[in-house]
């Protein structure tokens, strides 16, 4: 089964304070290391970028320009998607660290037969319900979960998601909407989202603690 993915590279990052999909670590920018590993795992790579700004090379088949929100930027990038991809992942260009393997997982549940596929990650802290400063319950933790991307959908159920016009911060979550069944599948510690200057410099350590840069 041919495979797509979308890296949704459209935030304008008004919490980082820029366009943090275009900082530098080492001689590559956040959004070129995202596409390396994107192309490394799927037959089709659209990046989807901040309407108007200029992202210069970027590894990719197609860039296309985003919308006024996430879920415009993931409907204007699955309209790039050629006709004979029946697999389709979603992934914010603002994880560097997805690894190969990440993919890979997805991937194997989509060929499987899922419809929907998310990574997630348990949650170790007591997680507390908080109305204004008044605790109202103590969650339990061991059915809730950090989701990830990766996000892989069959391409048949992400085109009836966005259909809807609906918006939402998370793909799953219009897919869920439709009473489609979701699968999750393990997630990584090191693929976190870059939303601080911190967490840039996270990142920036990993991989040279790695080597990688």
């Amino acid at each position: 089964m041919k495979s797509a993915a979308i890296v949704v590279s459209a935030g304008t990052g008004v919490r980082f304070g820029g366009f943090k999909q275009l900082e530098l670590i080492g001689d590559r920018r956040v959004v070129d290391i995202s596409l390396s590993i994107a192309r490394k795992s799927v037959d089709y790579v659209v990046c989807v970028k901040v309407p108007g700004a200029d992202f210069g090379d970027l590894e990719a088949d197609v860039v296309t320009d985003g919308g006024a929100t996430r879920s415009d930027s993931v409907r204007a990038g699955l309209e790039k998607v050629p006709e004979g991809y029946e697999l389709v992942l979603v992934h914010d260009a603002a994880r560097p660290l997805a690894s190969a393997a990440l993919y890979e997982r997805v991937l194997a549940r989509l060929e499987e037969g899922a419809q929907a596929v998310i990574p997630v990650l348990g949650i170790t802290d007591t997680v507390k319900e908080i109305v204004g400063n008044q605790v109202i319950a103590t969650l339990d933790r061991s059915k809730l979960f950090r989701v990830q991307t990766p996000q892989g959908f069959q391409r048949a159920v992400l085109e009836r998601a966005y259909q809807t016009r609906a918006a939402a911060t998370d793909d799953s979550q219009l897919v869920e909407q439709l009473g489609v069944s979701v699968e999750a599948v393990l997630g990584e510690e090191n693929n976190f989202k870059i939303t601080t200057i911190a967490d840039l410099e996270r990142v920036k350590e990993l991989l040279s603690r790695d080597g990688i840069y």
